[in-house]
């Protein structure tokens, strides 16, 4: 893990707790001003205006896409999902850990259409705070094992993107889609004419977001398109374009937008949960599904996949070590809250209910797997 995602970790946590204490204090005022603040943004007689929340949850957010379509390239072409030997084992078990823990939610909130609607929330794994838990043991757990957890949460990633383009889209705007599939088009031409001016792509990529923005697909997906348009290599001594982007960023979102996210997304009020009418079908089923689901499904995934022969345990790893990563998915804090904007909106009942829930699976995933991991690095130590 690098520098930027470590300290990312720490800075996320710090967010949290301060959403939480100004949610609870007498500066709860000020931050619902500040989250509901109005901010347009105009270019001659084209003006969009937003609260500040929305903007961070489909404006910045496109940043966190980007990265991740990026790095997902990357390790597609050329870093570990580029050896199907490597793929195998994370690929399955992401798929288990999103099946599991969406049934499990939907079976906790069958017979309501509404709260339904949020089947994706225990799907996703914050990979900046489930591998800061994991880099936090050190040694102690196997950097095969690391590597393991960093492949399950690009597959994770490549699941929410999935499910956002399949299924949380708004009304259509047909007009609105026709320009993001002509900005589509001029990233593939640029691409193939080899251009690495990053001015080109960053007018084409302002264009397409706000194409995407307008056309009911959420707006965070004009980041993946951007980044799976970079292409890796520059003809001549060029240098990556990709690589180059992906350095410039990292630093950005890990330090900024994803604590800037949690900070805006994380406010619960405590006294209000007595007053509100929660919906504990919802919190139930999102804390259930990260904290139960997450590890049945990848540890169960996983499994089959060794027996049936078409993926082998990590070099050093043991099935402890695989159960401890899956504790560890089950920290979908961000994305989790991510989804729930998504899904519910950010005011009312449910929203309320699925925080309370995300927090909760989050908070038990992280202290059930970082306690599991060390216990299994003791029992290894002391059989030596």
């Amino acid at each position: 893990m690098q520098q930027p995602e470590k300290v990312s970790g720490l800075l996320t946590v710090l967010a949290i707790a301060a959403a939480l204490v100004m949610a609870n204090s007498p500066l709860r005022g000020l931050y619902e001003l500040v989250h509901h603040t109005p901010v347009a943004i105009r270019v001659g007689e084209l003006q969009v205006e937003k609260p500040l929340v929305i903007w961070i949850n489909e404006g910045l957010m496109v940043f966190f896409f980007l990265l991740v379509a990026l790095e997902l390239k990357r390790e597609a072409l050329e870093g570990h999902l580029a050896s199907a030997a490597h793929v195998a084992l994370p690929a399955f078990a992401a798929a288990g850990g999103m099946l599991v823990p969406a049934a499990i939610y939907l079976a906790f909130t069958w017979g309501d259409p509404v709260a339904s609607r949020g089947w994706a929330i225990p799907t996703a794994t914050d990979t900046v705070l489930a591998l800061a838990a994991l880099h936090a043991l050190g040694a102690r757990v196997p950097g095969s094992v690391k590597a393991f957890l960093t492949a399950l949460a690009i597959f994770d990633d490549v699941g929410a993107i999935v499910i956002l383009a399949a299924l949380f889209t708004r009304d259509i705007s047909l007009l609105s889609l026709l320009f993001a599939g002509a900005g589509v088009v001029a990233f593939t031409v640029i691409n193939r004419l080899g251009v690495t001016r990053p001015s080109a792509y960053v007018v084409l990529g302002f264009g397409l977001w706000v194409a995407v923005l307008e056309s009911g697909v959420h707006a965070t997906l004009a980041g993946v398109l951007i980044g799976l348009a970079i292409p890796l290599h520059a003809r001549g001594d060029a240098g990556s374009p990709l690589l180059a982007a992906e350095r410039g960023l990292r630093p950005w979102v890990a330090l900024g937008v994803v604590p800037l996210f949690a900070f805006f997304n994380s406010g619960l009020a405590l006294p209000a949960l007595g007053a509100a009418e929660l919906s504990y079908a919802v919190a139930l089923g999102a804390a259930a599904g990260l904290a139960l689901g997450k590890q049945a499904g990848i540890l169960g995934a996983a499994w089959v996949a060794v027996r049936l022969g078409v993926a082998r345990l990590p070099a050093g790893a043991s099935w402890m070590h695989i159960y401890g990563a899956a504790l560890m998915a089950g920290i979908g804090f961000t994305m989790s809250l991510f989804f729930v904007g998504v899904a519910f909106g950010n005011q009312g009942p449910l929203p309320l209910s699925a925080k309370v829930g995300v927090l909760a699976g989050s908070l038990a995933s992280a202290v059930l797997g970082a306690a599991f991991l060390a216990l299994a690095a003791r029992g290894k130590a002391a059989g030596r």
